[in-house]
């Protein structure tokens, strides 16, 4: 069986392969030349359409028998037996299907909605989360954002992030949109909440790229490969949680990269309150997420030319944060 298989790139230049062509069972009879040859290397010579990692899944989850028998990847061959390989369904191929969920659509017209995205959904689907993204939702939603690349999709907000995020509902939209975001002329202002009391105001700039020793993390970096950074912050207010000193931040954003405002902040020494990833472990359990809220979004309609802006009020556990920190009436401007 041949197949061409497309690929798509996702946000983190990873790429993962679409669906088989089809999952009918494979019947492969081998011949002298793969005596000697392990059965994994042996089905990647004879399935180049199927990754490595792809078949040695179907090797380990039992779906490739030789002779009739499973077998392990580094089983030996001889070079005269039977395998039959019955291809399965990756997680990440139910990736792009609608699925039915409630959406904040704070605007929409023809070529663009804002949706107040809550803490706890993902944008985009990826490792360990192909469902019930907000891709997932959209795509229930107006259906038509599936000839979109992304679904419309041209900046993300991490899981735990709350706030506004602006998508494309047609392909000129989101070209427009990519292009006012590369050129830096979106505003995007954060709301966070960070531990101890940094300057009345500054500006962080500095690469990011990915930690050196945690391929799960970002940071601060000096490699060839980390992108330019800047971010602008105001101290808005001080106070107190659990009797150690906070300060409520107001963050805006020339570029957009992963956890930016999350690793500048802690790289000048003020970590976001309850973050999880960069915080310290013995704080965390203050806030069961960062206190990061995307409050303001504003940009260039793509179809009219109009200036727009959006405000989002604060969510429901980041203002109980707040007055449990000791913070009235907060002017935001």
């Amino acid at each position: 069986m041949t197949s061409t298989l497309p690929e798509t790139v996702i946000d983190d230049g990873d790429e993962y392969e679409g669906a088989a062509a089809d999952s009918s069972p494979l019947t492969l009879k081998l011949t002298s030349e793969f005596c000697g040859v392990r059965l994994d290397k042996a089905l990647s010579q004879l399935l180049p359409e199927f990754s490595r990692s792809r078949l040695q899944q179907w090797i380990d989850s039992g779906h490739v028998t030789v002779d009739g028998q499973p077998a392990r990847g580094k089983t030996t061959m001889l070079g005269d037996e039977t395998i039959v390989v019955e291809p399965q369904e990756a997680p990440e191929e139910q990736a792009f299907k609608p699925e039915e969920m409630p959406l904040a659509i704070v605007h929409e017209d023809k070529a663009i909605v804002v949706i107040d995205k809550p803490a706890g959904l993902v944008v985009h689907p990826a490792a360990g989360n192909w469902t019930g993204t907000l891709l997932n939702g959209l795509l229930h939603h107006a259906p038509a954002l599936a000839s979109v690349p992304r679904a419309g999709i041209v900046h993300r907000l991490d899981k735990e992030t709350s706030g506004l995020m602006v998508v494309a509902k047609t392909l000129q939209a989101q070209t427009d949109l990519v292009r006012q975001l590369q050129a830096r002329t979106v505003k995007r202002e954060y709301l966070a909440l960070v531990w101890g009391q940094p300057q009345v105001s500054g500006r962080i700039e500095a690469a990011i790229g990915r930690h050196p020793r945690d391929r799960v993390k970002m940071a601060v970096s000096h490699q060839e490969s980390a992108k330019p950074a800047v971010t602008h912050y105001n101290r808005l207010a001080t106070g107190s949680l659990d009797g150690r000193p906070v300060s409520l931040i107001k963050c805006r954003l020339e570029t957009g990269r992963t956890h930016q405002i999350r690793v500048h902040m802690q790289s000048i020494g003020f970590g976001l309150v309850g973050d999880p990833l960069y915080g310290k472990p013995h704080l965390a359990s203050v806030f069961p997420r960062q206190a990061l809220h995307a409050f303001r979004l504003g940009l260039v309609h793509p179809a009219s030319g109009k200036d727009l802006e959006w405000m989002a009020d604060l969510p429901a556990d980041f203002a109980g944060l707040l007055e449990r920190a000791g913070f009235g009436g907060v002017n935001l401007d």
